[in-house]
């Protein structure tokens, strides 16, 4: 294009010169000449303006065709996995050596929840996991939580504008499962089944609070199940876990998918019941919440409330694992910090 105005004609020819030396051709169009053309047009008489301020636009556009033909001629891309640990489009002898033994571990979590798994499945249950993303009916209806619960507010509880949640307890595959398993009832067997998973909740975080973190939910049901049974369950895992009897109490609690219900304290095994800043001082830990399964819970699923009955409990994986570890702070799970994690190694 030919420029009447002289310095336009200039500044044009020297940044067509300089777009076939740069390696990013878009940083043409931040050049500095260009934007010191346009800085001069409110200097201009007003008779003059329009015309200059025309050929620069003119000199843009043209600038911008050249960047947009140049990205159309320019070599297609493989694309590359991001979740591999190498662009997978290398070949085998080009990729980098990974060495797990000498370059990283598996995460704490990932430890502990293998040993909680394998306690459980000592003692017959079954494992499964849970969703990070489901529905209204099986996160709060099918677990017998009324229309006016708080936890159905969005203050309490992850939720997308279409109406699905993100599970706040791992209880959410609680109907799933008893459906699942009520052949086992027929057949003479109880349902049992644990269920490790991450859940999130909109909390405060501080140095007990997490928004995402993970739960360990457990249910059992045949038929004459009772409270006591519960108890005995509980205390048979945390001793097989913390590698020693443990002291426990119960009080009265209210979830909706129980009744009873309990929270169930935990004799701190640091101190030995004596205080200490972990049990703050009080010798005692709050550790879960349980109870027998709600008939209505039995009912949604498809069980005969009264030929079966049923315990459930749920519990903060990173709290037992911060108790075991004496870990002081909850936010270092999910932090990435190489100096904590180096310790599991």
């Amino acid at each position: 294009m030919t420029y009447k105005n002289k310095q336009i004609a200039e500044v044009a020819q020297l940044l067509i010169d300089r777009f076939e030396t740069l390696e990013n051709k878009a940083d043409i169009l931040k050049a500095t000449e260009l934007k010191a053309l346009y800085a001069q047009i409110p200097t201009l008489e007003p008779a003059k303006r329009g015309a200059f301020g025309k050929e620069i636009n003119a000199l843009k556009q043209t600038l911008e065709q050249m960047v947009e033909a140049h990205q159309d001629e320019s070599e297609e891309l493989q694309p590359i996995d991001v979740t591999a640990p190498f662009d997978s489009n290398l070949k085998p002898n080009q990729r980098p050596r990974i060495l797990l033994a000498d370059n990283g571990s598996i995460h704490p979590m990932s430890k502990e929840i293998d040993i909680i798994t394998s306690i459980f499945t000592k003692m017959g249950f079954h494992i499964k996991e849970s969703r990070h993303l489901d529905d209204i009916y099986h996160m709060f209806d099918s677990l017998n939580f009324p229309d006016d619960h708080p936890a159905r507010d969005d203050f309490d509880t992850f939720m997308t504008t279409d109406g699905l949640v993100a599970p706040a307890h791992t209880s959410t595959m609680q109907n799933r499962l008893l459906r699942e398993y009520s052949n086992n009832l027929e057949n003479g067997e109880p349902i049992a089944v644990v269920v490790p998973d991450r859940v999130y909740r909109n909390e405060d975080i501080d140095a007990r609070h997490e928004h995402t973190f993970h739960q360990c939910e457990g249910i059992y049901v045949a038929e004459h199940t009772n409270a006591g049974m519960l108890i005995a369950t509980i205390k048979t895992f945390l001793s097989e876990y913390y590698g020693k009897t443990i002291d426990y109490q119960t009080q009265p609690f209210y979830f909706p998918f129980t009744e009873p219900s309990f929270e169930f304290s935990l004799g701190c095994p640091f101190c030995e019941k004596t205080g200490c800043k972990v049990c703050g001082h009080i010798g005692w830990i709050e550790l879960l919440g349980c109870g027998l399964i709600h008939p209505n819970v039995l009912t949604m699923a498809g069980i005969d409330s009264s030929k079966y009955s049923g315990f459930a409990w749920g519990f903060g994986i990173e709290r037992l694992v911060m108790m075991k570890h004496d870990i002081e702070d909850i936010r270092h799970f999910e932090s990435g910090k190489l100096d904590f994690l180096r310790q599991f190694s």
